[in-house]
């Protein structure tokens, strides 16, 4: 028997304000503790990109908006021109490139990381030791102590043609069986802590304590625990002044954020389960009308025959209604995008985690009640968030918000998204994160671009490989679920280009979509170029960005911004002793990057030589 219970969620009329709304500022008045967001009411993972070399011509595919003949201003880019690519930098600046690389690809160095520091430390003192960090991995991967240390170095790459995104990368240095505690008090609510037995919910949407320290099999991303809704203050704080330091340093900045830092993270893990259920339901329901070997956003559901089938069923409630008095005019049918609208008006955030249950048949909350405190906590991550894009918007500042593990990444898209169809009508001010080693990122992409099609708000994503492959896929094997990732790294290539051509294609149609094409992959950015000179994308559009981090990949970034294309640096920043666990993580990232890109090595070597033959070793960037 299916039976539809009656559920305040699905209530069309009422006087709360609906969800769609709450990230608005008219749903979000700050009771959130903030001095700057009270005075001020009125922008891998890192790349993570292997740098495996990948056949050497990809081929052109036909777009959307293509076209036959390549464009007349076609712009080409040489990553072999040494000169160009460095001449930002002094000769020590490339030897110390050298040496951190070199030092990076031996394993025992790279595996000891944190101990041989930690001996340095000791031996050398803390100030030797932070002014040898300085002269070495510091100086080579991280901008400054603060947002006026940093200003030098964001000035002389904008001068020479590359951007910053700002990413203040400090990070908690606690133990793993303190992140494991914290992650099981946060993302536990107190209905479960009581509640004995066997529940409903997902293996892949509950914490566990075995994988409760993210940091472990990350690489790049840092990570944040949760501790108070006082400390996820201080995080908002804090990127309000990396927001505001990338609007003075330089023009049309970015800053990162993650959603992790700005609330408890048991309702990220929640409602991402409610959107999965969800989403899984409407396959179902398209399953039983003969569309399952279709792509998500080509199924369609013949709302008669729902009604039909499910009242076969047993089901009792008028489901063409959920539908029709959504719209004035309905043809009938509906698809992936008009099902997800029937979150938009649910009122209270505990609302929001009700979900399908196919096997009971019923329509069920995913918890049984929910504390005051929760909901207010809850309610805070949206807070902070919208007070962040307000703050954006006033220092002329992107907001490129990270991706995180897929047991958090659906709410962390389906939340910036809202903000998206909030802040991005007029240009775009929020970028979304879209991990391309994700079995289901081309679904993702194509439906965010539908929607952003169809209700006129500029679509704007940052397109990474991903930073959570390792950690991903054990846990997968060892809770007991099927693994998202890709299985191989050329697949994970494949995706990223189809992804990447579907968003040119988009650009090519009607110029309001935007893409940063986050890769130190060569020949990602070769296809790139490629496609954008057969569309007659031109790079003066600022439509297609460029992104790799700072002291990694400057034979691809500084060429492309010399040659007039909108590139930028992901620019840490942070102490020397708190940036550590960054740089410590970093270490074991470069390990594998390092192995796999000699020729940035034979370039850095090529360009010394080169200076020391032509009497330029002495040679001082002027800008």
């Amino acid at each position: 028997m299916f039976h539809v219970k009656t559920v305040p969620a699905l209530t069309r009329a009422g006087a709360d304000i609906p969800f769609k709304r709450l990230l608005s500022s008219r749903g979000l008045r700050s009771t959130v503790t903030s001095t700057s967001a009270t005075q001020a009411e009125d922008v891998s993972s890192r790349g993570g990109a292997k740098h495996d070399s990948a056949p050497a011509e990809l081929p052109v595919q036909p777009g959307r908006g293509g076209r036959d003949g390549r464009a007349a201003n076609e712009i080409s880019v040489d990553f072999d021109q040494t000169q160009g690519a460095y001449k930002s930098k002094d000769s020590l600046e490339l030897l110390r490139s050298l040496v951190v690389f070199k030092l990076c690809s031996y394993d025992f160095l790279v595996d000891k990381n944190k101990e041989i520091m930690d001996l340095g430390k000791k031996v050398l003192g803390q100030k030797a030791f932070e002014k040898f960090m300085k002269m070495t991995f510091y100086g080579q991967f991280v901008a400054g102590e603060d947002h006026m240390a940093i200003r030098p170095l964001i000035q002389k790459n904008q001068a020479f043609g590359v951007g910053s995104v700002l990413d203040y990368s400090v990070e908690e240095d606690i133990s793993q069986e303190e992140a494991e505690q914290k992650e099981m008090d946060s993302c536990v609510s107190a209905a479960e802590k009581q509640k004995k037995g066997e529940d409903h919910r997902e293996k892949k949407y509950k914490a566990h304590k075995q994988f409760g320290d993210r940091r472990g099999g990350v690489t790049g991303a840092r990570t944040y625990f949760y501790a108070d809704e006082a400390k996820c203050d201080q995080h908002m704080e804090t990127f309000i002044k990396c927001i505001k330091a990338s609007g003075g340093s330089a023009m049309d900045g970015f800053s990162a954020i993650k959603m992790t830092a700005l609330g408890r993270p048991q309702f990220l893990l929640q409602f991402s389960e409610v959107l999965v259920k969800w989403r899984r339901f409407f396959t179902f329901l398209a399953s039983q009308q003969g569309n399952d070997s279709m792509e998500a956003l080509e199924q369609r559901l013949e709302l008669k025959q729902m009604q039909e089938f499910l009242t076969k069923l047993g089901a009792k409630g008028d489901f063409y209604g959920w539908f029709t008095g959504m719209k004035e005019e309905l043809s009938g049918t509906i698809d992936m995008l008009d099902w997800n609208s029937l979150i938009d008006d649910r009122t209270k955030i505990s609302d929001l985690l009700v979900v399908p249950n196919v096997e009971l048949g019923e329509l069920e909350p995913l918890l049984e009640k929910f504390t005051e405190e929760e909901e207010k906590q809850m309610k805070r991550m949206l807070q902070r968030m919208d007070v962040l894009v307000k703050h954006a918007i006033e220092n002329n500042v992107r907001l490129m918000v990270d991706a995180e593990q897929t047991y958090f990444q659906p709410a962390i898209s389906r939340l910036t998204l809202e903000m998206q169809r909030i802040y991005n009508k007029e240009k775009p001010v929020i970028f979304n994160t879209y991990q391309c080693y994700l079995k289901e990122a081309y679904d993702n992409v194509t439906m965010d671009v539908e929607l952003s099609r169809r209700e006129g708000w500029h679509f704007a994503a940052k397109l990474v490989r991903g930073a959570y492959m390792y950690q991903e896929r054990e846990r997968a094997k060892d809770i007991g679920y099927e693994d998202p990732i890709n299985p191989d790294y050329e697949s994970t290539n494949v995706m990223y280009h189809r992804c990447l051509d579907y968003v040119l294609d988009e650009i090519a149609l009607n110029r309001n979509a935007n893409v940063m094409v986050a890769s130190h992959n060569e020949d990602t950015v070769k296809h790139t170029l490629r496609r954008m000179n057969e569309l007659g994308l031109l790079p003066t559009e600022n439509k297609v960005y460029f992104g790799q981090l700072l002291g990694m990949c400057d034979q691809i970034s500084f060429p492309l911004g010399q040659a007039g294309f909108p590139v930028y640096k992901y620019v840490p920043y942070g102490p020397v002793n708190e940036v550590m666990p960054y740089l410590s993580r970093r270490a074991q990232e470069n390990r594998g990057f390092m192995k796999g890109a000699q020729k940035e090595r034979e370039l850095l070597w090529k360009e010394l030589k080169r200076r020391v033959a032509s009497g330029e070793l002495l040679y001082r960037p002027v800008y």
